[in-house]
Order: C-alpha cells, then structure tokens, then sequence
C-alpha cells in the first residue's frame, strides 16, 4: 500500500477526489448574472472556514421547484406540459358483455339422507359424557377447597 505524500492527513486516502482539506468544493461554478460578461476567477479556491461551502445561487434560469413553470408571456406558444397528463382514457365494454365460458361445472350432488332419531341419540350421548366430566371436575373443586380450608382454620 502507498500513502500519498505531502502535507495530507490520513483520512485523505479515503476520500473522493477532490473533498480533502485543501481541495476545491465539489459545486459547479455559479452562473454570472445576466449582462456580466466578466471570466470566472482562475485558481484555487479555498473553502470558508469550518469546512462548509455555501450552495451555488439560483438564478432566473433555474426552473422553480416542483416542476412547475409559469405561464409564457402573450404572443408565445406554451411549452409542452412535463408533468403527469393523468391516466389514458378507458372505453367500457358494450353491455351484456361476459368472459367466454370454457368448462360447464358438474351439477350439485344429492346429499344422503339423515338419520335424525340416530342423530339425537349420539347427540344425547355426547351430552351426558359432557355432563359427567364436569361434575367430576366440580366434585375434585369441592374436595381441593374443603381441604384447604381445613388447613387454614385447624
């Protein structure tokens, strides 16, 4: 690995070109105001102290911000709009119009009868299991809190 010579600091190897210590700033020189003809001035430019670099001034050629432009002057053609013209006119289908039908589905299938005498029973049957575990469960409640509170008042 080189380092370069001179009078640079070590963090200048890891720099872009052109933003170390005594680089010139990376802004583009400012316009001159309309009618001054005079050159830009030749030679290095140092940076304000602080290291910060004031933005170039806008003048009467930029465009303003958000794409906006003012209306020309009367006499002149307007500029093509450069915005958004908004979504393509859309054509609705004639109507009655449907998407063309490929496959016919089968017709519903016959449910098979139902049993509902047998159907109550298992239905009663299932009830009672319900019912009983409760009560065992309440039952085994009963029990837990009678023996705790045996256990508080003896």
């Amino acid at each position: 690995m080189t380092t370069p010579s001179g009078g640079s600091t070590p963090d200048d190897y890891w720099r872009r070109p052109g933003t170390g210590a005594d680089a010139v700033a990376n802004h583009p020189p400012a316009a001159p105001p309309s009618g001054h003809t005079s050159p830009p001035p030749s030679g290095p430019a140092s940076p304000p102290p602080g290291g910060h670099t004031s933005p170039p001034p806008s003048g009467p050629a930029s465009p303003p911000p958000g794409g906006h432009t003012s209306p020309p002057p009367s006499g002149q053609a307007s500029p093509a709009p450069s915005g958004y013209a908004g979504p393509p006119p859309s054509v609705p289908p004639p109507s009655g119009w449907r998407p063309p039908v490929h496959l016919q589905p089968a017709p519903p299938r016959r449910l098979p009868q139902q049993d509902m005498a047998d159907l109550d029973a298992a239905e009663q049957r299932s009830q009672r299991v319900t019912y009983g575990f409760g009560a065992a469960a309440g039952v085994v409640l009963v029990v837990l809190v009678c023996l705790l509170c045996s256990r508080v008042i003896f």
